[in-house]
């Protein structure tokens, strides 16, 4: 795992005292890294709509603040999410996948039927081996509704995405690394949180506008030829060049330092 070596500042949350029935979102920031933690325990952070309706607000916050660099989700206690209640709407995951800028999804325990299609729109997992994946919306005669047999394909390929969705099967953290389907493991609840920090760091490191640019050639590639993917990627290296972040990269290789990128 790569990254900068400097220590962080802990995020300080807002938010006290006991969530409320129907859950919230506690919000952190540290070093560009906004944090969303999903806090609802007593339904193992199964999300209502009050809590969606703030994710959707966030997603828009961090998208037009130019001090946030990338959003990440985790779950409060031993969860990431068991599911979102019935009127949720499914706007909701997608304010999250179209986000310009990295995401990443920190998931311990359960990442369960709509609570793992809310990881599969993140840009990154990291998980511990102990987490837990599954979709089970079949078994109550329901079909996935935010994106889950759209993306989930995408990520393990056809068999794999086949055999969750048809049969319900759960996959343990480490069977996730290997499908695809997680991009870091942890070797135990323990150690998620430092390799999470890790990811953070490595992620707020890199040149905003490279980053939104990288996000948005791989995206819009897995749409277009190789032909007229390679041409997007040419038009956005070159619009790069424009930025006085690409100009502070190269100043900050030839004077041999650490960068200090603008996001402009």
């Amino acid at each position: 795992m790569t990254g900068a070596t400097a220590s962080r500042p802990k995020p300080r949350a807002r938010g006290l005292g006991p969530a409320p029935r129907e859950g919230r979102i506690e919000v952190a920031r540290a070093g560009g890294c906004v944090s969303a933690t999903l806090d609802r325990p007593g339904a193992r952070n199964r999300l209502s709509a009050a809590m969606a309706r703030r994710l959707v607000e966030l997603a828009e916050e961090v998208e037009d603040d130019d001090g946030a660099l990338m959003l990440a989700i985790r779950g409060t206690r031993a969860d990431f999410c068991a599911g979102f209640d019935d009127d949720v709407d499914p706007a909701v995951v997608e304010s999250l996948a179209v986000l310009t800028k990295p995401t990443l999804a920190i998931i311990g325990g359960a990442a369960a039927d709509e609570g793992m299609e809310l990881a599969l729109a993140m840009d990154l997992r990291v998980a511990s081996a102990g987490a837990r994946f599954t979709m089970g919306q079949l078994a109550r005669g329901r079909l996935p509704r935010f994106g889950g047999t759209q993306r989930l394909p995408r990520l393990v390929g056809v068999a794999h995405a086949m055999r969750m969705l048809l049969t319900g099967a759960t996959v343990d953290g480490r069977e996730a690394m290997r499908l695809g389907l997680v991009t870091y493991l942890a070797p135990s609840a323990g150690a998620l949180e430092r390799t999470a920090d890790e990811v953070v760091r490595a992620l707020s490191s890199r040149g905003p506008v490279a980053a939104r640019m990288a996000k948005e050639a791989v995206r819009r590639g897995a749409d277009l030829t190789l032909d007229q993917g390679i041409r997007l990627e040419e038009d956005l290296y070159a619009l790069l060049q424009t930025t006085a972040d690409r100009a502070e990269g190269v100043r900050a290789f030839l004077e041999k330092r650490k960068p200090l990128f603008r996001g402009a």
